[in-house]
């Protein structure tokens, strides 16, 4: 089935809060994380048409702390997928409500598989790049499931 390109795709909008604040009194680094969770399986739950599970969240780059009574914005988008999973690529902004500019604070590529009724996996639709950015972004997601594959080697190897 073929999705209309809108469906790889999310957009989550809110202020950061008090209750989001750490120690430092920026937004915490754990409450951005849960916001990334939130939105790649927003993402993948749309573009899947069914329940998905985080499988990997890796390579979250903080640039910029988020400080509260900002807008924080989280842009989602379908990056690759595979039979069953989908690679979300997620970029998180913030900035003043008051000004029109939102800076780029993090961002990170997250892996979801799509589930289905009775809790195993299940096929999702394929995604195809068209524009020059898209296919970047695919070649990412290629290069970090190869390096996922490396690391877990090297993981079994000092495990043995």
């Amino acid at each position: 089935m073929e999705q209309p390109a809108s469906a790889g795709h999310s957009v989550l909008r809110f202020l950061a809060a008090p209750s989001h604040v750490n120690f430092g009194g920026k937004v915490h680094g754990g409450m951005v994380m849960k916001w990334i969770d939130q939105a790649g399986y927003t993402c993948a739950a749309q573009w899947a048409g069914s329940y998905c599970v985080t499988v990997y969240i890796g390579g979250i780059h903080f640039t910029r702390p988020i400080h509260v009574g900002h807008i924080v914005e989280l842009r989602s988008q379908v990056i690759h997928t595979g039979r069953t999973s989908m690679h979300i690529g997620i970029d998180i902004a913030a900035g003043d409500p008051r000004a029109r500019e939102l800076t780029r604070c993090a961002y990170c590529v997250a892996v979801f598989v799509a589930m289905d009724g009775d809790g195993r996996p299940t096929a999702v639709p394929p995604w195809t790049p068209t524009t020059e950015r898209e296919r970047a972004l695919e070649r990412y997601a290629l290069r970090m499931i190869e390096h996922r594959r490396q690391m877990e080697e090297e993981a079994q190897a000092v495990n043995r």
